[in-house]
């Protein structure tokens, strides 16, 4: 345990290096604290490098080495600091929707500079929208792809910041920009027929805003801004679009641009412009890369020159291809999810926004499918693909490939937010372990700078899912920059009235939504706000997160209050894609109680006494409202007695006692009558799990769990899905086949098998609980928590556990190891002769032993 720490930070390698602070120096803290530990030194200032030092004291008052020197770097810290115009190419756009749709090609931005003097540092920063690809004497700045993350680009716009020291060479440079149209020079697709996203988000032509500074040993600076004297010139991407594809011609490929002694004939000026009105906001969470490549599976000729693809996994990304062939030759790429019997691809899973009937508008495909081409140049063999497109796809289908198409000739390019691992998870159940690899391939295909609900036909952040697959992300993947950047996606989209939008960043849509025509979402997916805020305190123990959106939450459970009746609500989507009859009623008055149980709960945390009283006694009063009108204490059934009433019910806790016990009863009955499967929809099946971790029965779940046929995840696994379905019943028409939704029970893996909570916000207390179960004889894994590695496996031999567990350093853990009789022993001894080791209690058969960090061996006898 650490009783105290001690920090120093300088602006010079040499102070730092001799134990000098001089910005700011602690002296020693008392204090366990090793996480969040706030500045509050000297002023930083913009672009300028700082070094650190840390050592801690243990529960002896012993103090460790200081560590070895780190740094970080500051950026523009004020609007001020970033002292560049945004650019455009100046050309007009297309006055008639349907001239939206022809070729425009995407402008690439040049500049020659000079470094004569000895380069000690360079870095660029820089904002590209919609998208940018940017290279510095011809070679291509970082790996980050479809950059800067997606924003309402009225309130916030993200940028980068890439070290490029090596990039740079004395004498002349050049650096070459060119961009995409992203989501900020959307098409005008008429998504569902109904919505044209150039009419709900803050859009323009592609614009770009750069510093690119030098920094030379002798301490001076170069800085290099976009202004009028850049130059522009057309690149060989004729058109490009996020949900159509991309279309390049090789032909138009200019070697020299890149060369910093070519001069132009006649160039063409870069424009000012007034760019979007967001604030300029260093992007924090993690970049979209290529994160895996996949090779094919096999590849048919169904007919004369169409081949099928078969990546063997649905993924999200696009194709690259190496091909050599006669300039002129045109290569078309079409992806779809699945094939049709007769094996020709399916592209209907994947159409963007149901656009199948010519219902996208003016100039819009009559079906939206995802595409992609590529125009040989000719001569060697030339490699391509895509800069600013995705797809979600298994199959391709190529045609126009000159000679025939073999396995090396193409491969699939997995795209995904560069998150962090965090956990891992495995157990004798094959069929678990298929299923966790499905979520995870799911989860990485919905990562885009916003967590989608598909990578193909919507794209879209919607709120609901926050909810729902939030805490399985975060066991599987470090997701706390990217959700901050969620959470301010929500305030950045806010109402004036205070709502919450169904999408975010919001897009137009708002189906059951808490009023008419404010633009809110309905009151299940306003619930992604306040919930991601509480995730984050409860992962990633940073207060702060509480304390800066406590307003705007504030000003949303105001909003909720005024658009209550008699403390309850009516209107909800409900528990979206569930098989049974929805309690709209309860599901709504439900999330509102949760709001205000969490505004009082933040209230509290904040010591903000009045509001916290005011919000408590208010949940309480909707509670009483709602377990008047939709509980029958005589049956035990909420709302229509479905299985999502039930579990609305119980995991809301609305009613204790025999009161509880009766529900839950009704809900085993609920389950019994469909032969053990579940009729849940997105919210009931994460909440699912979680009542039976509370009430010891992981035998349930686990039942549930492992069904093989429908309604179950085994059911797809059975129809060779290889990531989550949209819906429990397959779709080769409307539905998506890659949708994370129902990943919520990767949590369960987690928190039930394994046995791994937080008993106070990140995980500086820790409750070990395994639930061993059924047919499992054993389970490992561990989640990687922001103060270090917990992992619990367990094996079952005979009537022998044997659980083996890691709790980091600085941390308390609360052990529930399964015991029914005999000697419990760690490390071989028994429990009661070591030192440090206290047994606290007996519980339905488990034992419960409190340790602090380290790692341990128990054995028990079932």
């Amino acid at each position: 345990m650490q009783t105290a720490y001690e920090l120093i930070i300088s602006d010079n390698y040499n102070d730092i290096h001799k134990k000098k602070g001089n910005i700011w120096t602690t002296g020693k803290v008392p204090s366990s604290e090793n996480i969040h530990v706030e500045y509050k030194g000297t002023p930083l200032k913009p672009f300028s490098r700082y070094f650190w030092r840390v050592k801690v004291y243990d529960k002896k008052g012993k103090s460790s080495m200081w560590s070895n020197p780190a740094w970080f770097e500051t950026a523009a810290l004020k609007n001020s600091d970033w002292n560049a115009a945004w650019i455009s190419d100046g050309k007009k756009q297309p006055l008639h929707e349907d001239d939206f749709y022809k070729d425009n090609p995407a402008p690439t931005f040049r500049k020659v500079f000079d470094a004569n003097k000895k380069i000690k540092y360079a870095r660029l920063y820089i904002a590209g929208l919609g998208y940018y690809k940017a290279s510095i004497n011809g070679d291509r700045v970082g790996n980050n792809v479809l950059d800067p993350g997606w924003t309402a680009y009225d309130k916030q716009v993200l940028y980068s910041t890439y070290d490029i020291t090596n990039h740079i060479r004395q004498g002349k440079n050049i650096i070459s920009i060119t961009l995409g149209n992203g989501w900020y020079n959307p098409l005008p697709l008429r998504m569902w027929g109904k919505w044209n996203l150039r009419e709900q988000l803050t859009i323009g032509p592609p614009c770009t805003t750069v510093l690119l500074q030098i920094t030379y040993t002798d301490g001076s600076k170069d800085i290099i801004p976009t202004d009028h004297t850049w130059q522009v010139i057309p690149s060989p991407i004729l058109r490009n679009n996020i949900y159509l594809g991309e279309h390049y011609d090789a032909r138009l490929e200019q070697e020299t641009v890149n060369n910093p002694e070519t001069v132009l004939e006649n160039p063409r000026y870069a424009v000012k412009v007034p760019g979007p009105q967001g604030k300029l906001t260093a992007q924090l969470q993690p970049p979209i890369r290529v994160i895996q490549v996949v090779k094919p599976l096999s590849i048919r000729e169904i007919q004369s020159g169409t081949y099928i693809v078969d990546m063997g996994q649905n993924f999200a990304g696009v194709a690259r291809i190496h091909v050599k062939g006669k300039a002129g030759t045109k290569i078309r790429l079409r992806y779809g999810e699945d094939i049709h019997k007769d094996g020709s691809l399916n592209i209907m899973t994947t159409v963007a926004g149901q656009i199948k009937q010519g219902n996208g508008g003016l100039g819009a495909p009559s079906i939206a499918w995802q595409e992609d081409s590529y125009i040989l140049k000719g001569g060697h063999i030339e490699s391509w693909s895509p800069d600013f497109t995705f797809h979600g796809f298994r199959y391709v289908e190529v045609t126009g490939w000159p000679g025939k198409l073999n396995m090396n000739d193409i491969e699939g390019l997995c795209l995904s937010a560069d998150v962090e691992e965090a956990g891992k998870f495995s157990c004798s159940n094959p069929m678990f372990n298929k299923l966790m690899e499905n979520i995870r391939w799911t989860f990485r295909s919905n990562l885009f700078s916003v967590q989608s609900d598909c990578p193909a036909r919507e794209k879209f952040g919607y709120g609901g899912d926050m909810f729902c697959t939030t805490n399985a992300f975060s066991f599987n993947y470090d997701m706390s920059n990217f959700y901050r950047k969620i959470i301010q996606d929500n305030v950045n989209d806010q109402r004036p009235s205070g709502a919450i939008t169904e999408t975010n960043p919001y897009m137009g849509i708002a189906d059951f939504g808490t009023a008419p025509d404010d633009g809110s979402g309905p009151i299940s997916f306003q619930i992604g706000f306040p919930f991601l805020i509480k995730h984050l305190y409860d992962f990633y123990g940073d207060k702060r997160i509480v304390s800066n959106y406590y307003n705007a939450f504030k000003k949303q459970a105001e909003y909720l209050i005024g658009c209550s009746k008699n403390n309850l609500m009516t209107v909800d989507i409900s528990d979206h894609e569930s098989l049974d009859e929805k309690p709209y009623k309860l599901t709504a008055s439900a999330w509102y109680y949760y709001h205000i149980q969490l505004i009082a709960e933040f209230a509290q945390l904040l010591d903000k006494p009045s509001d916290a009283q005011k919000y408590a006694s208010l949940a309480k009063e909707i509670k009483q409202a709602i377990i008047d009108q939709m509980f029958d204490k005589s049956t035990g059934v909420f709302d229509n007695g479905t299985q999502s009433a039930q579990i609305f019910g119980l995991w809301f806790s609305l009613v204790e006692g025999e009161d509880k016990n009766a529900a839950f009863e009704r809900l085993l009955e609920t389950i019994k009558s469909r032969d053990g499967h579940l009729s849940t929809g997105i919210f009931a099946t994460k909440m699912m799990f979680d009542v039976f971790r509370a009430l010891d029965r992981n035998d349930v779940a686990y039942r549930i769990a492992n069904k093989r046929d429908f309604p179950g995840w085994g059911y797809m696994i059975e129809n060779g899905a290889t990531t989550l379905w949209e819906t429990w019943a397959y779709s080769d028409n409307t539905y998506s086949q890659n949708h994370p939704m129902f990943g919520s029970i990767s949590e369960w893996f987690y928190r039930s098998i394994l046995g791994i909570n937080p008993a106070s916000p990140g995980f500086e207390k820790i409750v070990i609980k395994p639930q061993p179960v059924e047919d499992l004889i054993f389970a490992k894994g561990y989640y990687k928590s922001i103060r270090g590695i917990i992992a619990s496996s367990w094996d079952i031999i005979g009537n022998m556990f044997h659980l083996q567990v890691e709790i980091p350093v600085n941390c308390t853990a609360e052990i529930w190891i399964p015991s029914t009789n005999g000697t419990l022993t760690e490390s071989g001894k028994p429990i009661e002769q070591i030192k440090d080791m206290l047994i606290t209690g007996h519980q339905n058969n488990y034992t419960i032993v409190s340790v602090g960090s380290g790692k341990y061996t128990f054995r028990s006898f079932l």
